[in-house]
């Protein structure tokens, strides 16, 4: 049976009386569950993974999952802020005292054998409660420091995990996750416009002359593409400067980073091949493509 978050918040969230589980073991195997009913690519990374890190790294993705979920999967506004809400206090308890849901049953355990300090999580849910108030952003600037809450601590979450954090690899990640957020809002223009989220900053659409009119008829024109094409371009500075991470990361590491960035990568060069119109057609990394990607890693992490 797939995933069906409204199944799931009815189980498990705060007005279910089913929140006590059974233990560790049954809490592991539900993130585990969570982790493999979503993106492909999470499965791939599993796969490369230490065996001994993958239930730690289906607890924080979990998290991460029921975290994004109650922000975008639910009526939204003042419930899904009402949520988030529970959802740092389910935090607070695995930090604290004794959680109730499963996904902090497990990650309890992943806190306590990699002392990951709470910003992270908590920084993760300012993001998700700042896109319930915030559908547009003036400034890059303004978008960066979104990313500092929405994409940034999950790059730190890995290299805790990987028991490799120190500040000057955080800065890297730091470069590689701002990426890999960017590109997703640029191969997502349309998806986001159709729920009233507009990442593409309001003083790039003025320097390129692309009109609020356009926007709002979600016009493919000539001010759109050099638009795209001058955020595709910087967003390929942040893989640039990020890249050095992947050669200064314990061996285990290495392969799945270099994944991530040569996959942020291709999917700027996606939004390239269709000539920046990401209104008409959703850029996407064939999975041949991924398969190479893939393969590149390997070779890269084995001959390092």
């Amino acid at each position: 049976m797939g995933w069906n978050f409204a199944r799931e918040l009815e189980k498990f969230g705060p007005r279910s009386p089913r929140r006590i589980v059974r233990g560790l073991s049954h809490a592991r195997s539900y993130c585990a569950r969570v982790a493999r009913s979503h993106y492909e690519n999470f499965t791939v990374a599993s796969v490369l993974l230490p065996r001994k890190l993958v239930p730690h790294f289906h607890a924080v993705y979990a998290y991460c999952r029921w975290a994004d979920d109650l922000a975008d999967e639910t009526a939204g506004g003042a419930e899904s802020l009402a949520l988030l809400d529970w959802w740092r206090g389910e935090l607070n308890a695995a930090y604290d005292g004794e959680p109730r849901h499963p996904v902090l049953v497990a990650l309890r355990e992943t806190l306590r054998r990699f002392d990951i300090p709470r910003s992270l999580f908590l920084d993760l849910l300012v993001a998700f409660k700042q896109d319930q108030r915030k559908k547009t952003y003036a400034t890059f600037d303004e978008l960066l420091a979104y990313c500092r809450n929405s994409a940034n601590p999950v790059g730190r979450l890995v290299l805790h995990l990987f028991e490799c954090f120190d500040e000057e690899r955080g800065r890297l990640s730091d470069e590689v996750c701002t990426g890999l957020q960017l590109a997703n809002f640029w191969q997502d223009v349309a998806r986001d416009h159709a729920i009233g989220r507009v990442y593409l900053p309001e003083e790039d659409r003025r320097r390129f002359d692309y009109r609020d009119e356009d926007l709002a008829a979600r016009r493919f024109t000539p001010a759109f593409r050099e638009l795209l094409r001058f955020e595709v371009e910087r967003t390929r500075g942040f893989f640039e400067r990020g890249r050095c991470l992947v050669n200064d990361l314990p061996r285990r590491a290495r392969i799945d980073v270099d994944l991530f960035v040569r996959g942020g990568e291709a999917t700027l060069d996606a939004i390239e091949a269709v000539g920046f119109d990401v209104w008409t057609t959703r850029p996407s990394v064939s999975k041949g493509r991924k398969f190479r990607l893939l393969m590149q890693a390997v070779r890269a992490g084995v001959f390092a």
